[in-house]
């Protein structure tokens, strides 16, 4: 039985149909894909993606991610997946406002989340520059041996990602490091609107990989309900 909670919950990344559905059961709000062939972690192909953002309608809002700086292929991926929602975390610096204005009107219909790498104060500016061109920010660390901004799997300050929160008026998804066990914490320092978890809610294959733990996402799940 899903749990409910008032902060909107998110969770990376589906690897198939029965692991979304699984996943979503346990009262996320957000299931989010990897479409990609630059090694992410958790990547799938757009095929795969496109059937599990599908499986979703109805149940949950679908995310796909995107660390591509090209705009076009960013056009490209979301016309074959169809998320709900377009999730742009390509390296700080190399994607502009201007350029999300621009992708806006080439995928219209679709909702736009940017990352913001929370690596020093001036994360706070760069947040109040992007968030009148997108719908969602999403707060995240980073991980130099990682594309992109996000999948680190560690903590940032939190007193930054709460600035933000105060400076900008739309919804804001704090991601970096969280788990059952500091969730709640992350919650009362921060008050997003929602939260986020790839890394540790995940279980280790012994082949390698990984697929999601649903006994840790629904312990996610009462956690951020209970914060």
């Amino acid at each position: 039985m899903a749990i409910l909670s008032n902060t909107h919950i998110q969770i990376y990344t589906m690897q198939s149909v029965d692991e979304a559905l699984a996943v979503a059961a346990q009262g996320v709000h957000q299931v989010g894909v990897t479409p990609s062939d630059r090694g992410l972690p958790g990547e799938i192909d757009v095929g795969m993606a496109a059937e599990i953002c599908r499986s979703l309608t109805g149940v949950a809002t679908s995310v796909a991610l995107s660390v591509e700086t090209d705009l076009a292929a960013i056009e490209t991926m979301v016309n074959e997946v169809r998320p709900d929602i377009v999730h742009l975390c390509a390296p700080a610096g190399t994607v502009a406002p201007n350029d999300v204005d621009r992708l806006r009107q080439r995928i219209a219909g679709t909702q736009l989340m940017q990352a913001i790498a929370v690596t020093g104060s001036d994360a706070v500016k760069i947040a109040e520059s992007f968030a009148p061109h997108v719908d969602y920010l999403i707060l995240d660390s980073v991980d130099p041996n990682i594309a992109g901004i996000g999948a680190a799997g560690k903590v940032h300050d939190w007193t930054v990602s709460r600035a933000i929160v105060d400076a900008v008026g739309i919804p804001v998804i704090l991601a970096g490091g969280l788990s059952p066990e500091n969730v709640a914490a992350a919650i009362a320092a921060v008050r997003p609107w929602g939260v986020d978890s790839l890394t540790h809610t995940n279980r280790q294959l012994p082949s390698g990989g990984f697929r999601k733990d649903l006994g840790r996402v629904k312990q996610f799940v009462v956690e951020a309900g209970g914060a």
